[in-house]
């Protein structure tokens, strides 16, 4: 029997089912790829949280902050900045569940719950 353009008729089925294997197995890489994809993005920094305030009442504006920086997970950290006219300090406390295991301030706590919601 004769097909398409006079190609026999088993060829072509056979060249079919070829090209449908390869489709597959290239769905089958680009399926893993994702796999790996989303479970790296799941552990990158997705959600964030910045508060600024005046920390001390001798330095104007509000050159202090907090912010939290959280995955998929709430796990992350909350870095503190307090500015002084003399010095400034520089805090992380790491996050795990979107719980500190170190007393938080209420200005890290709001920055976590804004990085949260």
């Amino acid at each position: 029997m004769k097909g398409n353009n006079n190609k026999n008729l088993e060829e072509l089925i056979v060249n079919y089912t070829e090209n449908i294997d390869k489709a597959i197995e290239n769905i089958n890489q680009i399926n893993a790829l994702y796999q790996d994809l989303d479970g790296r993005i799941k552990k990158c920094i997705q959600k964030f949280g910045v508060v600024r305030y005046r920390a001390f009442d001798d330095v104007g504006s509000d050159l202090s902050f907090s912010i939290a920086l959280l995955d998929d997970k709430n796990d992350g950290v909350v870095i503190t900045g307090l500015f002084g006219r003399s010095e400034c300090t520089t805090f992380a406390k790491p996050i795990e569940n979107g719980i500190s295991k170190y007393d938080l301030s209420d200005e890290e706590k709001q920055a976590l719950d804004i990085a949260m919601k």
